[in-house]
């Protein structure tokens, strides 16, 4: 995998045209929530406005209607925060895309919501070409949006004079590489999350890959159903037990012998620990057991290569937290090289207090899941495409 990197270039005195990923949370009054991304998004502004570059930067905020923008929609509180983080002013400029701001040297300015341009979405061909106009360097640091081809993500790259990888791009990159191409043995990879149909293709992709699949979540009790296993009203997929059987007879998947069960979906149900073969047929499955998660921490352990993405057990609620609190004190213990990505994977890694002891987080979610399915990714192909430009 061959592109250029913002870093390796010498952007004095030019117009450099960042687009990050700054779709961050919010609340009902718009306040951020959380800023990791921006905060992901500073090294590479650093470093344009550090040797002298007139500075423009971008992203998505939300869904809004493309040509229709409301308040809600707005990168100000985006543009407040970041100006706070870098110590300076990043003035926020409406209605860009036929220019008619300026922007000096040492200065950095936000470009308004991008999504809220018509075309930005289908990657229009002419907004494509107006926007790459307004710059002599443009910079792909959304590795969260890498999967979609649209103007600033894959157009803009076309027509640009120059295209580059930012410092946030450049890293997942290299980790996934480290974690994918060359993966240190054995390699794990942990994939949870509430249905096999949103993941079925990773699965089938990392069964490939991988010397051991460990499946959590809404998944484990579709390929526990698979395995001729009762899970009682468990959440699971019927209809994709074939899928699961396919996946198991291609790669080790070790199974949970014991699970944490409840009565019904609630903080406040209460939790037994059940062996797998005493699962009532009124018993929903919200976490792994003691025995399976110590089986869980041994197999991380031994591992040269994990690969985390999805929780193994509804851990947003106390009493089914306890298997992926042992999974996260499992990676962040671990000697192998650690992958971690997907939004709910980020928050139990921020709920677990292990962000240092990660190798590698990863902020992506689709972008993340079609990388290990071996998906080309479009942000990627046009960077590969201008190296030698």
């Amino acid at each position: 995998m061959t592109f250029k990197r913002l870093t390796d270039l010498d952007v004095s005195g030019q117009r450099v045209f960042i687009r990050a990923d700054l779709n961050v949370p919010q609340d009902d009054n718009l306040a951020i929530t959380d800023d990791t991304r921006i905060r992901a998004a500073l090294p590479g502004i650093r470093y344009a406005l550090g040797k002298g570059a007139a500075v423009m930067v971008t992203s998505h905020l939300g869904r809004p209607t493309e040509g229709e923008f409301k308040p809600e929609d707005s990168l100000a509180p985006v543009a407040k925060r970041m100006s706070e983080l870098l110590g300076k002013e990043v003035r926020l400029v409406q209605n860009w895309v036929d220019g008619g701001f300026s922007v000096k040297p040492g200065e950095v300015v936000m470009l308004e919501n991008t999504r809220c341009n018509k075309g930005e979405k289908k990657c229009d061909d002419a907004l494509s070409k107006k926007m790459a106009a307004l710059c002599d360097v443009w910079v792909m640091d959304a590795f969260g949006t890498a999967h979609r081809a649209e103007g600033t993500t894959y157009g803009m790259g076309k027509y640009a004079k120059v295209a580059c990888a930012g410092p946030c791009v450049a890293s997942e990159l290299e980790a996934l590489t480290k974690a994918l191409a060359h993966p240190a043995r054995p390699m794990v990879a942990i994939v949870g999350g509430s249905k096999v149909s949103t993941k079925v293709t990773v699965l089938e992709s990392l069964a490939a890959k991988v010397d051991q699949l460990v499946v959590g979540g809404g998944i484990a009790n579709t390929f526990l159903l698979a395995s001729g296993k009762k899970i009682g009203k468990s959440l699971a997929e019927h209809d994709l037990v074939d899928q699961a059987k396919a996946v198991m007879a291609k790669v080790k998947v070790p199974l949970p012998t014991d699970v944490v069960c409840a009565k019904e979906f609630s903080a406040s149900a209460k939790a037994t620990v059940k062996s797998i073969d005493d699962v009532a047929d009124d018993d929903m499955i919200l976490d792994i057991g003691p025995v399976s998660a110590k089986a869980l921490a041994d197999i991380v352990a031994a591992a040269g290569t994990v690969v985390w993405n999805g929780p193994v057990g509804v851990f947003e609620m106390d009493a089914f937290a306890n298997g992926t609190k042992v999974l996260a004190a499992a990676i962040a213990s671990s000697k192998a090289f650690t992958l971690a990505g997907g939004g709910d994977t980020v928050s139990a890694i921020n709920a677990f207090k292990i962000e240092d002891k990660v190798g590698y987080i990863s902020t992506a979610g689709g972008a993340f899941l079609e990388f290990l399915e071996g998906k080309r990714l479009p942000a990627v192909e046009i960077l590969e495409s201008r190296f030698k430009d």
